[in-house]
């Protein structure tokens, strides 16, 4: 359905932690409430919102078309973090980190709020709706599209694998499918073939994101940290609020033992993502440590127990910032 001189914006999100597990370390539940405010606009509007949920990786976990103001939910997932995804006729209206790390928490709850605004006499869409990068694929492909994400959503990536490299034979310029095939093999620690389907990709599409970030990914994981350095800083010219990417380029000045280069990128990903990042605190407290800067170093050893009260050695860390703490 199309809709006309409307578009909806993302305005904030709620998370609460809702039920404790019984020591239960996977299977957790995402699910919350999207709550739309279509007062100000009048005529036609969708019905539905697409909502897809992502591996930090980028891999596809699941999707779902929800009605407007109505409730998504995904079960079963793994500890860890993801990423949340919500579009409306193929445009990006909004993204976030989803923090599934702790293993006491079966239960989040995160609900949505959105808002539709009027848009110019022009037709223009507003600067805050980032469009999503797309590709219109054959009907035949579209389905083994389908049934790539319904493999992966079983954890049979083997066969998510077949359905992708069939995608790519008929149609080589899919770079969705490129990057998708590349986060599989990735997945699988088959670096080779995970990186030539990344620049595959990035060939095709020049500033695609999960194919960019994942390629940085990759170069660090196979210690090519002078390559991950030029892949990441293309992602962070282009994309300066990604943690990941500053993280990961921080970790590569690391271990190049470049830490005057390392600490500006590590804080940085610190402040686009407090909750996410906080082991990032580890890090650095780490690096001041070797420098003999034991001041720095319980600064943000007591910033991370901070953001992780119940951290299992949390003696230890209290016991070094009560000895080097600066008075």
């Amino acid at each position: 359905m199309k809709i006309f001189r409307a578009s909806l914006v993302f305005l904030f999100w709620l998370a609460l932690p809702v039920t404790v597990a019984n020591g239960q370390g996977d299977n957790h539940t995402l699910y919350g409430d999207i709550t739309v405010d279509e007062s100000k606009v009048d005529g036609l509007k969708p019905i539905s919102i697409e909502v897809t949920l992502y591996t930090e990786s980028r891999v596809i976990i699941s999707r779902q078309s929800v009605p407007t103001n109505g409730r998504y939910r995904f079960n079963n997932l793994a500890t860890g973090f993801y990423e949340l995804v919500l579009e409306l006729e193929g445009r990006e209206v909004a993204r976030m980190r989803v923090d599934l790390s702790s293993p006491l928490l079966a239960e989040r709850r995160q609900d949505l709020f959105l808002e539709w605004n009027s848009m110019t006499s022009t037709g223009t869409k507003p600067a805050i709706i980032s469009v999503r990068d797309r590709y219109e694929r054959s009907s035949a492909n579209a389905k083994l599209f389908g049934r790539a994400n319904d493999a992966v959503n079983k954890r049979n990536y083997e066969a998510a694998a077949v359905a992708l490299k069939a995608i790519t034979a008929s149609d080589p310029r899919d770079f969705q499918a490129w990057t998708e095939l590349a986060n599989i093999h990735l997945l699988q620690e088959k670096y080779a073939d995970a990186e030539n389907e990344y620049l595959r990709a990035i060939d095709l599409h020049s500033n695609f994101f999960p194919a960019l970030l994942n390629l940085g990914r990759l170069e660090v994981a196979t210690r090519k940290y002078d390559v991950a350095i030029a892949v990441l800083g293309r992602v962070i010219r282009s994309y300066p609020e990604s943690a990941d990417a500053n993280y990961l380029i921080g970790e590569s000045y690391l271990q190049l033992r470049q830490g005057s280069q390392a600490v500006a990128y590590l804080n940085q990903a610190i402040r686009l993502d407090p909750k996410g990042m906080a082991d990032v605190h580890l890090r650095l407290a780490t690096l001041y440590h070797r420098s003999r800067m034991r001041d720095k170093a319980a600064a943000e050893y007591q910033a991370f127990l901070k953001k992780k009260p119940d951290y299992a050695d949390r003696k230890k860390l209290e016991e070094y910032i009560s000895a080097n703490k600066k008075q």
